[in-house]
């Protein structure tokens, strides 16, 4: 998996620690905050990059598909048809 820079880390702790003010009237601090992340971005980041990989190739094929069909309506007509 990528690395996520320190200014997108510390910003989602940011977002840990107001979510748990805000939905779970608790406060917690950043090494907790931290410590949250990291286990979800060991146990579970695997699966959010595996399944951007995945709708990355749908578009790639889609749009193959789509630039082939284009390429074949710019074929003109020849003497052997």
């Amino acid at each position: 998996m990528t690395e996520i820079s320190k200014e997108s880390k510390k910003l989602i702790v940011k977002n840990i620690q107001d979510y748990f003010r805000e939905n779970l009237n608790q406060e917690i601090g950043n090494f907790e905050a931290l410590f949250l992340f990291d286990f979800f971005y060991d146990k579970m980041g695997g699966y959010f990059y595996n399944q951007a990989l995945s709708d990355v190739h749908t578009m790639i094929s889609d749009n193959a598909e789509s630039m082939t069909e284009r390429l074949n309506e710019l074929i003109k007509p020849t003497l052997d048809d």
